[in-house]
């Protein structure tokens, strides 16, 4: 038992001697291209291996130098300390890879095995870390540098595990040997003919489904779709369709509440109104709602991860999934549609609804990976303080300017 401790002691000594070694390297970013190329008919196994030996443990241990940077309180939480475990034993794991011989069979089964393991390992990290901010939120309340420094870190973070499970994904379900019977042209996680308008639909109806059951009523969806290359052509892209499902399906329920709420009087729900564009460089989805509209000043706070208007969501009801949660689902999907270079933005109209634009790269060789790196520059914002601002804070009350007539008199 001892000797068994002893050797976890030393594994537990190595890590930041690991963390400091691979966090000298920059990530290297991938296109949906090359995904593509690489997953294809002459995908080599040995060649993923030897990428993703030395890449996972760089795109570790470069969030992992960040996470030292969050405030002492939020890192002392139940929460971040079991996270840090999880991401400290998946790059030890990953790292015992680095001299293994890619020629020999069971050692590229072995580390197929130990991808699925880590994935596993990191399923429940985003609802950990919400919960970990929430118990330092509830106990030392935010200020602003904190807010900001949390935010920074958080999409960062978030798009880190966005694409260490992209890459994960990509490996064990091309090389496990069987191809998925349900999507037999996917390669890996791709869809090289992703239907946009199919997912639209799908994501549509599975929210429709649960206002339902929330609210025995939904509002309908009109799509119209317009496709500037060929007109006549249904809308496809190389995409990955569970990524863009996620976005759409938050999209839908926010839009499907708002206005289903807004409504709740009236004898018909105004539909939700999607339209579908596809151009040379863009290919966008526009979502509009009669939900009623949000003020300007609350448009940033939708996708603060410090702010929900939601009631605190519990962990153990997987089953039902909630209208709202954690309130990260509006922040997230904005980082599945930066992760390959496009973006997610609201226009709101206070009083009447909300339009919701995704936007993606309608190329595959402009779908370049967005990845965070540790580096001076990053670091610069941890160590940011408040200043003075330098536009005029406009009063609650007015200034009385009155007085200087009064003494004239």
């Amino acid at each position: 038992m001892k000797f068994a401790q002893f050797l976890l002691n030393g594994a537990k000594s190595n890590i930041p001697k690991q963390v400091d070694r691979f966090s000298k390297f920059s990530p290297s970013p991938l296109s949906m291209k090359q995904f593509i190329d690489f997953g294809s008919a002459n995908a080599c196994e040995k060649t993923s291996f030897v990428f993703l030996r030395q890449e996972l443990p760089v795109r570790l241990a470069n969030i992992m130098k960040e996470i030292d940077f969050l405030p002492d309180k939020l890192l002392g939480t139940p929460s971040l300390q079991l996270l840090q475990s999880w991401y400290a034993q998946s790059l030890m794991e990953l790292v015992d890879f680095l001299e293994k011989d890619p020629d020999d069979k069971n050692v590229l089964k072995k580390f197929t095995e130990a991808l699925v393991s880590v994935r596993n390992r990191h399923n429940n990290v985003v609802p950990t870390m919400a919960q970990g901010v929430l118990e330092y939120k509830e106990a030392f309340g935010v200020d602003p540098v904190t807010n900001q420094n949390v935010q920074y870190f958080l999409d960062r973070f978030y798009m880190s595990r966005i694409s260490t499970r992209m890459l994960m994904n990509q490996h064990t379900l091309i090389f496990d040997g069987s191809t998925n019977p349900a999507h037999p042209k996917h390669i890996g996680s791709i869809d090289p003919n992703c239907d946009v308008v199919e997912v639209v639909k799908d994501a549509y109806e599975t929210s429709k489904m649960l206002c339902e059951q929330y609210y025995l009523t939904s509002p309908e969806m009109e799509i119209q779709q317009v496709n500037s290359k060929t007109s006549d052509q249904p809308l496809h892209i190389v995409y990955v369709p569970s990524h863009l499902y996620h976005m759409l399906f938050e999209l839908f329920k926010n839009a499907m509440r708002a206005t289903v709420e807004t409504h709740e009087d009236s004898i018909t729900l105004p539909p939700i109104k999607v339209r579908v564009s596809l151009g040379h460089e863009d290919l966008t989805i526009k979502m509009t709602d009669r939900g009623g509209g949000v003020p300007l000043r609350k448009i940033e706070r939708l996708f603060s991860y410090m702010y929900t208007t939601a009631p605190s969501p519990v962990l153990d009801n997987a089953r039902n999934a909630p209208l709202a949660g954690f309130g990260y689902g509006l922040p997230i999907s904005r980082l599945y549609a930066k992760y390959f270079q496009g973006d997610l933005q609201l226009y709101s109209m206070e009083g009447y609804g909300t339009s919701a634009v995704i936007y993606l790269k309608a190329l595959s060789s402009e779908s370049v990976e967005r990845l965070p790196v540790f580096n001076k520059s990053a670091l610069r914002h941890y160590q940011s303080t408040t200043e003075a601002d330098d536009w005029c804070i406009p009063s609650k009350e007015p200034k009385k300017l009155g007085k200087y007539e009064l003494s004239a008199q």
